[in-house]
């Protein structure tokens, strides 16, 4: 019986070690658009990860708080000490960024293998200039 007991004891633990590992390259998950406008800007970002455990990696769903964020997964799983990508395309509406997706795998380091982005920043309209339009001077001139 103690042979038994020491055997179910030893495979659990080596089942423990064996583990995937997500670990992503951005600051805190977030990719900080900054100011940009719709005509200069695709709005296509990418966060960059590696897996750093010593099992495959395997993104099963990644999903964003609105449509508006459009992000793509990896379809193979990631071998251990690989990396990859996964894109974020932002529609590039005018206003604030501040959005969320959510990746999940099969991750141990990270609750429920869950693991949330972030993308800031601001879109802004470019201002036309109108080359007909009389430049204001100013009074002291």
């Amino acid at each position: 019986m103690k042979k038994i007991i020491l055997f179910v004891s030893v495979l659990v633990s080596a089942v423990s070690f064996a583990q995937a590992k997500i670990e992503f390259k951005a600051k805190d998950n977030t990719i900080d658009y900054g100011t940009v406008t719709k005509e200069q800007d695709n709005g296509v970002r990418v966060f960059e990860f590696t897996n750093t455990g010593n099992q495959p990696l395997i993104i099963t769903n990644v999903q964003s708080t609105c449509g508006c964020t459009v992000p793509t997964k990896p379809t193979q799983p990631i071998m251990p000490g690989k990396s990859d990508k996964i894109e974020v395309k932002y529609n590039m509406n005018p206003g604030p960024i501040r959005k969320t997706i959510t990746v999940e795998s099969n991750a141990a380091n990270v609750e429920g293998g869950r693991v949330s982005l972030k993308i800031k920043g601001e879109v802004i309209v470019k201002q036309e200039v109108n080359p007909l339009e009389k430049k204001k001077t100013s009074p002291m001139q």
